[in-house]
């Protein structure tokens, strides 16, 4: 017997070995994600959490993209891409309204939502497996199903991260960290399922398949005060009471109910104009993925053209998420207000001087303010929303940004292929947004530095 262990001893050596790289990447990313008092509220298991979310999604992107847009004639994909988006649509319309309270009345509802949206997508990356190499007709409703099951996480996550806030953390910081988490891991990912793809187009679906499994195991790992939706109430995105129409209009007997309800002028503005980024965001994104595959950069295959491109968005995005990490949200209404000019001027030098360069800083400054807008905006709610009414605000907010990027994607895929005509649309889009904001933005920072220093 002794013989045997001695004989065991260099294969468990040998295994050892192997573990050793990979437990001291895992401690290392326990150690990240669990930093200042993140492991003790919970947080760090929610960032973690989406990275794999945001790892899984980028597998099956990488799977799906050459599918998409490669595979037919232009004026076939815009067909299908057509109609992809207004299927979209249905659902997104109800995911407020409808799951939102659903998940709440459901005992370990958010958990639960959470895992069901991973394991999902887990055997709808096994569905694909097929449908991604005989073209099978399974393939757009299983793709709507994974963006579907996609976005109802968002939603549910975003109303997670108040429950899970760390002392003296706000909530910017927080979702700066969750979103970093995810950017990370989608970085990581992507190169990752492209060589998986030189494997064939299947690879890559089998190991989203193994990471939404895994998601769908850490949902459950998440805190149960997750689940608890005690001493919260529905949000209308209304600025005060005065604003609700039809069943919501005042009464003088729910005159404070309705008053709690409102989310306030700050806010309404703010996803006003955070909804304008979103609707450029889909926009760009469809509009420049048909473009680029009539008209490549100068000197570049359509692949690479569009890399480019995603990778200036990429990096804006990320940095914009860095940034808002560090900055003090004192005002967030001007950073707002500052970012989204920017973002109106690059739209406006790419349409005047259309270039490889112009489109990819265009993207860039596009990914920055977005980033940093969607933060901002989540600073206005933790500071305006009453604390009964944040969470369901946080979910219905989010709902809405998702439907402007499907509205900006359908008007992407409108367009006629010229170049300058496109960013001049983008920087309108982002433009109407900005000027019918901006005096409310500015009018409520200044009230609330006013407030302050009574």
């Amino acid at each position: 017997m002794g013989g045997a262990d001695r004989d065991d001893g260099p294969f468990r050596a040998v295994g050892r070995a192997l573990r050793s790289p990979f437990g001291a990447l895992g401690r290392l990313i326990r150690r990240v994600t669990h930093a200042h008092g993140a492991g003790e509220s919970g947080l760090g298991k929610l960032i973690e959490l989406h990275a794999v979310n945001g790892a899984g999604d980028v597998l099956i992107t990488v799977a799906l993209a050459s599918t998409v847009f490669f595979s037919v004639p232009t004026d076939e994909a815009r067909g299908r891409v057509a109609l992809y988006l207004a299927i979209t649509m249905a659902p997104f319309a109800l995911l407020a309204p409808v799951i939102g309270p659903l998940i709440d009345r459901i005992p370990y509802g958010r958990r639960a939502a959470m895992a069901t949206a991973m394991g999902a997508r887990a055997v709808l990356a096994l569905v694909l497996t097929g449908a991604v190499v005989g073209g099978g007709i399974q393939l757009y409703p299983a793709a709507l199903a994974v963006l579907v099951c996609s976005r109802t996480y968002g939603v549910v996550r975003s109303a997670v991260v108040p429950r899970l806030l760390p002392r003296k953390f706000s909530l910017v910081k927080a979702n700066s960290r969750v979103t970093l988490g995810g950017l990370i891991a989608t970085g990581v990912a992507a190169p990752v399922g492209a060589a998986l793809h030189q494997l064939g187009p299947r690879w890559p679906l089998y190991a989203a398949c193994a990471v939404f499994v895994a998601g769908t195991l850490l949902s459950f790992s998440l805190p149960k005060k997750v689940d608890s939706a005690k001493g919260e109430e529905p949000a209308l995105l209304a600025a005060d009471p005065e604003h609700l129409h039809g069943p919501h209009r005042r009464s003088p007997g729910d005159r404070p109910r309705l008053a709690l309800r409102a989310v306030g002028t700050s806010v309404t503005h703010g996803l006003a104009v955070n909804a304008s980024q979103r609707v450029l965001s889909g926009f760009l994104l469809f509009f420049l993925a048909f473009l680029l595959r009539e008209h490549p950069m100068s000197g570049q295959s359509v692949a690479v053209s569009m890399g480019i491109v995603g990778v200036s968005a990429g990096t804006g995005n990320a940095l914009g998420t860095a940034v808002g990490a560090w900055v003090r949200a004192r005002a967030p209404e001007r950073i707002i207000v500052s970012v989204v000019a920017l973002v109106v001027f690059a739209g406006g030098l790419a349409a005047a001087f259309f270039g490889a360069a112009m489109v990819a800083v265009l993207a860039g400054v596009a990914g920055f303010a977005q980033a940093l807008s969607k933060l901002s905006l989540d600073a206005m709610i933790q500071r305006d929303v009453p604390e009964q009414v944040r969470t369901s605000a946080f979910a219905r907010s989010e709902t809405t940004l998702q439907l402007a990027w499907v509205v900006g994607g359908a008007i992407g895929i409108s367009l006629p292929l010229v170049g300058p005509l496109g960013m001049a649309v983008a920087a309108a889009i982002v433009g109407v947004g900005w000027a019918t904001t901006v005096r409310g933005l500015l009018h409520s920072a200044t009230a609330t530095g006013r407030r302050t220093l009574a």
